[in-house]
């Protein structure tokens, strides 16, 4: 799993049948200590109902479609989880409000 952060959301009007109603969203993968982007994005379908400014992991290559809402879908990436907290030897870098 890969830490990230939601920047935004992408809009496609024109797609794979199956994707659609599906939520994709723009991700900059984060340092997990310092929270700062890596200027390094990726864009990713929503299996969690992530939104803008919250802290996700997510999965890539064939993982990223063994998600309940990805199932036999065209993706490289989905979001799995929503971060509540980020704990490194007793000190909490991030915790989400």
């Amino acid at each position: 799993m890969i830490l990230a952060k939601v920047t935004g959301t992408v809009v496609a009007s024109q797609k794979a049948a199956k994707m659609e109603g599906v939520k994709l969203l723009l991700l900059e993968k984060i340092d997990p200590i310092s929270l700062k982007g890596k200027n390094d994005f990726v864009v990713a379908m929503d299996g969690v109902g992530a939104g803008k400014g919250e802290i996700v992991f997510y999965v890539s290559g064939s993982s990223a479609r063994l998600a309940e809402i990805t199932l036999g879908l065209p993706t490289d990436a989905t979001v799995v989880a929503i971060v509540d907290v980020i704990e490194q030897n007793g000190s909490f870098t991030y915790q989400k409000k």
